[in-house]
């Protein structure tokens, strides 16, 4: 594998971990700073809120000034910005140290993208995404449970610390070996053109695929747990089905990567494909027992896993390389909307109807735009 993408897969990595290590760690190991939900929720909030602000902007920022600096400069941000809880270690500085690690994750997780789109080409792009996309979800994966034990063994500055050298290490291994990129030469853009380019169909096809599978495994990870629950099953069952969820996902993520890249899955189609695995998935869920909740996991794990380096590929096809880390910027706050609006669909139908029926409108409201780009391919062939 080339040299110059692993610092930007520990990027990808970073950034998982840092969200999920300490989220899923705030509420049972932060008393003095947690000390209501209310509290918990803004401290949630964030950092998916200062990524879903400022992505866009750094993500044009690294169109303007290059990706590597971008990058390098938010590694540094997240590395000082872990350090403030550390050294500070007081209620008030979490939320400093939390906002800082969310505003520097919005700069180099697009630049990251960007970068790896850049530094590939075209007929690799499937590949080196499903590749970035497994690192990053083997963060995802491994951050509650890495977190947990740092958190278990010092506390929760301990696990601020590691992020820290974490943030730092990747930063100084990003300035060793990932290569410049200078900005590339571009026409003005109007506000105009953006707003064209933003809502033509080879942007919004592929960055509302990258939505929905982001909400459903975010459904999946929140609310998979609690219909085992239901079902009377123990938290090593539930916390097997999210275990089997984020493993599809990685392992699938550099096979469809790689089946793009050979010429055997064509974009359109394996996104589709994807889609429909994925609102299948969902409606698994309403199956009595473990069985039920394996299979839903395993089938959203492998649905998302499919559309997520297809989207990303099919995205870096379709845009100039002077307008990359833009796009790129865009599409993550893409992501980041259905991050928060996919659980907050299933939460608001199931206090109305029952969880079943909110994995079903979310399984629906994915199956739709396959079933309307069906629809559309006939009414053009007729």
């Amino acid at each position: 594998m080339n040299r110059r993408m692993w610092p930007l897969y520990a990027a990808g990595f970073t950034t998982a971990f840092g969200a999920h290590g300490i989220a899923a760690n705030l509420g049972g190991f932060a008393d003095d700073a947690v000390t209501s939900l209310l509290v918990l929720g803004g401290l949630l909030a964030l950092y998916d809120g200062a990524e879903v602000l400022l992505k866009p902007l750094f993500g044009t920022l690294a169109d303007r000034i290059g990706a590597r600096p971008v990058l390098l400069g938010g590694l540094l941000g997240f590395a000082a910005a872990s350090a403030t809880y550390v050294l500070a270690d007081s209620p008030a500085w979490l939320w400093v140290a939390r906002l800082g690690q969310g505003a520097a994750a919005s700069a180099f997780s697009p630049a990251a993208s960007a970068l790896v789109a850049r530094l590939n080409p075209s007929a690799k792009h499937g590949r080196a995404f499903g590749s970035y996309g497994f690192y990053k979800s083997i963060g995802y994966t491994l951050g509650p449970l890495l977190g947990g034990v740092l958190v278990w063994v010092g506390g929760l500055r301990l696990l601020f610390a590691v992020m820290a050298v974490l943030g730092l290490a990747v930063a100084i291994w990003a300035l060793v070996d990932v290569p410049e990129t200078p900005p590339l030469p571009k026409a003005r853009q109007t506000v105009l053109d953006l707003v064209r380019r933003l809502t033509d169909p080879s942007f919004l096809a592929p960055t509302a695929a990258l939505a929905a599978a982001t909400a459903a495994l975010s459904v999946g990870v929140g609310f998979l747990p609690v219909t085992g629950r239901l079902d009377g099953l123990g938290p090593i069952a539930t916390g097997a089905a999210v275990s089997v969820l984020a493993a599809c996902a990685a392992v699938v993520q550099p096979l469809a990567g790689r089946a793009l890249d050979t010429g055997r899955l064509v974009p359109s189609r394996g996104i589709a494909a994807g889609l429909l695995v994925t609102a299948v998935g969902l409606l698994c869920a309403a199956l009595p027992g473990l069985p039920g909740l394996l299979l839903a996991a395993a089938l959203v794990g492998a649905g998302t896993g499919l559309i997520t380096p297809l989207g990303f590929a099919s995205l870096a096809a379709a845009t100039p390389q002077e307008r990359m880390g833009q796009t790129m910027g865009a599409a993550e706050l893409g992501r980041e909307l259905g991050d928060a609006g996919g659980p907050l669909l299933v939460a608001t139908v199931a206090t109305l109807a029952g969880l079943t029926t909110g994995y079903t409108a979310l399984a629906v409201l994915i199956a739709l735009g396959p079933a309307v780009a069906f629809a559309v391919r006939l009414r053009q062939r007729a």
